[in-house]
């Protein structure tokens, strides 16, 4: 408990305090134009909702729109080509036909992507997203100058939630996105970074160079955001945080557990490249709250205990839910209040049921 006290008093509840970030209407650095840089593969309808959103940024330096057609056998690509066509100026369509035998097939269409980009800076996020308003632009490139850092930041992270919707399955991932998120983002807000995600992510192109891209990782399935943060770190590269809400994007969730068990698989997959440093922090807050609660499983059977261990778990329920919810508030990813110490302990136990999965089948696939 001692350990989860440390994580939630020292990156946790502070992060969730913090100053707000200025506002998209305060005077700043926005300068520079940038490459917004999309993936998709079988997305029309996706599509059909974020490009009209990503066309509408009000961002006054200017900005294109890289939509990448990845092998799609649906209407994708003649919707992409007709965008192209009609904002020729704003809108640049990539396609791709194969993907080289052994490559990610996601990793080398973004090669492609970057590749075809006018700009040096560039915000990247996934055709199932939607930004949460038209500032988002202006919002995420404003962390690349934050608060006048010096030297300027090479790679920005920032904060993707998912919509709300009926159900436990819902409750869980929102529950677990924003645990996940308060880790990476207080993290790299104390000057640790780790990670980031593919759906709310900007970096520039030198960036991208001194990572050598996705070599490191490129028969990798997964990785094109965490594990290229990862090189970004290791390269020396400086790494910002934006959170504020108006910088977010929005996604819809897994409708059903078997397609959410597979992402998560996905997702964890890339772990075992984290730097130690990096798997001993995030390794030592799962293991700190398995732990507990493989404590109260072993101490519920001697009746000696039973007083003392009630309290302990009464304090810890009532600390966490109170660390959580404060989070939740800032990062303006609800959860039911009331279901906080069910989800802490299904979200743990989860972890432990996907390590035993990845372990015993490492099999993985690109949709």
């Amino acid at each position: 408990m001692v350990v989860q006290l440390f994580y939630a008093a020292y990156f946790f509840w502070p992060f969730a305090g913090r100053a707000p970030e200025a506002p998209a209407d305060a005077p700043g650095p926005d300068t520079e134009p940038v490459s917004i840089i999309v993936c998709a593969r079988n997305e029309l309808p996706n599509l059909r909702c974020l490009l009209p959103l990503l066309l509408k940024q009000d961002y006054p330096a200017g900005f294109e729109v890289i939509l990448i057609d990845d092998r799609s056998e649906d209407d994708t690509y003649l919707y992409a080509q007709q965008l192209a066509q009609y904002y020729h100026e704003k809108v640049r369509l990539v396609s791709v036909a194969r993907t080289p035998r052994g490559f990610a097939p996601k990793k080398y269409a973004l090669t492609l992507g970057v590749k075809t980009a006018r700009y040096p800076r560039m915000l990247f996020t996934d055709a199932d997203c939607i930004p949460a308003t038209d500032q988002w632009l202006r919002l995420m490139q404003r962390g690349f100058a934050q608060a006048g850092r010096k030297p300027a930041a090479d790679l920005v992270v920032g904060f993707s939630a998912y919509a709300e919707a009926p159900g436990f399955l819902n409750q869980l991932i929102r529950f677990e996105t924003l645990l996940t998120a308060a880790q990476y983002l207080s993290f790299a807000w104390r000057g640790w970074p780790y990670m980031g995600v593919g759906r709310n992510l900007a970096y520039t192109r030198a960036c991208f160079t001194a990572t050598k891209g996705y070599a490191s990782h490129i028969r990798q399935l997964s990785g094109d955001d965490d594990l290229l943060v990862q090189d970004a770190v290791r390269q020396g590269q400086q790494v910002a945080v934006v959170a504020d809400p108006a910088a977010h994007t929005l996604s819809e969730p897994a409708a059903t557990w078997a397609v959410w068990w597979h992402q998560k698989r996905r997702h964890l997959s890339a772990g075992r490249a984290y730097r130690l440093a990096d798997r001993l922090r995030v390794g030592t807050f799962l293991a700190a709250n398995m732990l507990f609660y493989l404590a109260v499983v072993v101490l519920v059977f001697s009746p000696n205990n039973w007083i003392p261990l009630a309290v302990v778990c009464t304090l810890r329920t009532l600390f966490v839910s109170a660390v959580y919810a404060r989070l939740s508030r800032r990062l303006q990813q609800s959860v039911i209040v009331g279901l906080l110490p069910v989800l802490d302990l299904v979200y743990f136990f989860q972890y432990l049921a996907l390590g035993i999965s990845l372990f015993l089948n490492r099999t993985l696939r690109w949709k």
